[in-house]
């Protein structure tokens, strides 16, 4: 397939595109912490709204632990809002999230460059200028050479499958540029008429430029020592961090960077000598590690499994140490339009009223450590949104007559039997799937759970539309957090079937020309609340036509052990902000 989206039918006339609000802070649904922190003391979501154990003290190693493995560690070739938030320790972007706590770390400021994007009157050229003086781990002198690579290496998803296609969305020439294409050109819509400076060309005018800017595929690459797929075996460094072990699939270690300057990055005060990251430890292990505090961060940010749940908010001094962190994130069930019988409407939405949501949310911990019901797809997080239920059953229990009437109209009116994917390394995602299994029994549809590594997820198993389709995958677990807080960074990549392309795909099945056409309208729309409308209506038409089965809208119960300092749960990040990070000697 490999559909990219046609960036050129977007807002060609417009001279400005968008206008992409940071969200404001919030609070779980539930609970007694007071969330004001004081700056230094331990109480529940304290780290929700202040800066907790704040301290300038230099030394210690941070440990951490993954329940499996990154998709990648290379800037270029990575998606997972974690490796997100952990790449800025040892790579620069041009921009990024200021690193502090709720509403202000989802600001966007300068890192690599000076200053934020300079745009053309028509928003369709951006400039950016690099700070002098900002080094490689080799002691090599970075230039916008090296930022026009990353980009354009990022770009070429025959070989660096994962993460967002913004640039080869936007750029002139970006949906079809191979970089690793022998004889390749360098691309003509990224200029850098000097060493400091890189000039980016869009088909279309953009004004949200600056969040692509803050994308992890800005963070610069010597071309010299690129390896294509194996560059995460040893990125090259810009950050205050570089490898000095990495053992793909087992762990890495990063070690202070000495070509680092602070004096050419004001966001990082990298308090610690270094992170050690453990790959592939089981869940709940890594849950009681923290307890324990003989671990300091569970990397991926995502919160602690059903025992550990049971066990911080029955014991008040646990609790205490913990952060119910709200999260611009949905947990839902794809429907996978390309499996039959889920070609048809009806069959997709027999799941939809035969899923016991409170069986779903209870799987995630419940209302406090799991989150709130889902009733549709975009997060109350995101600006703009609207709750509705286009599915609604007593109670969020499920309609069994309701769900018998839809397999009648599709013509399988005794049910039928489908494959559920998940990721095993996840045991809430698994627990959710098994009570889709067992609600969606009650009306005769028979799942098979299929679980599959989280680190090839995308590349090979549910983000690839040819094995999903051979494999029976009609049901698909996933999770979405916002790429940046708006309804555009929220839908574009988990809707527009235009981004769709043959494996390393974040849309598991929406497949509608007309939630594409709403896209492109909203893009065009310059006025802020209509447009906020136009991405209300994307979420109805998608909820209309059964493609996804919103779960819950997020909260991460997170642990903080007791030795960590400057603790501080960020909207950009979602979770604990890793730059500002230190550690009690």
């Amino acid at each position: 397939m490999n559909r990219q989206r046609s960036w050129g039918a977007v807002a060609a006339t417009a001279t400005t595109v968008l206008i992409l609000a940071a969200c404001g802070g919030g609070s779980s649904d539930e609970g007694d912490g007071k969330g004001n922190g004081g700056g230094g003391t331990s109480e529940f979501n304290a780290a929700v709204t202040s800066v907790l154990n704040p301290s300038d003290e230099k030394g210690g190693v941070i440990t951490m632990a993954n329940s499996d493995v990154p998709d990648s560690l290379d800037p270029g070739d990575m998606y997972y809002g974690y490796m997100w938030n952990f790449v800025r320790l040892y790579g620069r972007p041009l921009v990024t999230f200021k690193p502090a706590v709720g509403a202000e770390g989802a600001t966007l400021v300068p890192d690599l460059a000076e200053s934020l994007g300079k745009p053309s009157a028509d928003a369709k050229t951006w400039t950016y200028t690099l700070r002098k003086g900002v080094k490689f781990e080799d002691g090599t002198v970075v230039t916008s050479k090296d930022v026009k690579y990353a980009v354009e290496r990022q770009l070429d998803k025959s070989v660096l499958e994962h993460g967002p296609t913004y640039f080869n969305d936007s750029l002139i020439g970006g949906a079809d540029y191979s970089a690793f294409k022998k004889g390749a050109k360098g691309l003509d819509s990224i200029e850098t008429p000097d060493d400091s400076t890189i000039v980016f060309h869009l088909k279309a005018p953009f004004s949200g430029f600056d969040y692509f800017a803050q994308l992890p595929a800005t963070i610069p690459v010597p071309k010299a020592k690129d390896t294509g797929k194996k560059y995460q075996e040893h990125v090259v460094s810009t950050g205050p961090y570089k490898f000095s072990e990495n053992k793909i699939g087992q762990a890495f270690t990063l070690v202070r960077n000495d070509q680092w300057d602070p004096a050419t990055d004001p966001n990082r005060k990298a308090l610690p000598d270094g992170f050690e990251v453990k790959e592939k430890v089981e869940a709940n292990d890594i849950d009681n590690q923290l307890l324990s505090g003989d671990l300091d961060v569970a990397i991926e940010g995502t919160g602690v499994q059903s025992a550990a749940q049971v066990k911080i908010l029955n014991d008040p001094t646990l609790k205490a140490n913990s952060d119910a962190a709200p999260q611009p994130r949905t947990w839902y069930t794809a429907i996978n339009s390309d499996v039959a019988p889920f070609d048809n409407v009806a069959c997709r939405k027999a799941v939809e009223f035969a899923t016991d949501k409170v069986a779903y949310q209870n799987a995630f911990g419940g209302p406090l450590a799991g989150g709130k019901i889902a009733t549709n797809l975009m997060p109350p997080l995101i600006p703009g949104q609207q709750s509705f239920d286009t599915y609604a059953t007593p109670n969020n229990s499920g309609d069994v007559a309701k769900a018998k009437e839809q397999l009648t109209a599709c013509g399988k009116p005794d049910g039928f039997e489908t494959n559920i994917s998940f990721r095993p390394e996840r045991p809430k995602e698994k627990a959710a799937a098994e009570a889709m299994q067992q609600s969606l029994s009650k009306v005769g549809i028979k799942l098979t759970l299929k679980p599959y590594p989280a680190g090839d997820y995308f590349s090979l198993y549910a983000g690839n539309p040819e094995f999903a389709k051979k494999n029976n995958l009609g049901l698909m677990q996933m999770a979405w957090g916002a790429d940046w807080n708006d309804g555009f960074g929220f839908l574009s990549q988990i809707v527009d079937s235009r981004v769709i392309r043959d494996a390393g795909n974040t849309n598991l099945g929406v497949k509608d020309p007309a939630v594409d056409a709403l896209l492109d309208k909203a893009l065009a729309n310059t006025d802020t609340k209509s447009r906020e409308a136009d991405w209300v209506a994307i979420d109805k038409k998608v909820m209309d036509d059964a493609y996804i089965v919103p779960g819950i809208w997020s909260n991460a119960l997170l642990y903080r052990p007791k030795q960590l300092t400057n603790i501080a749960v960020s909207n950009g990040q979602s979770m604990y902000d890793y730059l500002l990070l230190g550690k009690k000697k």
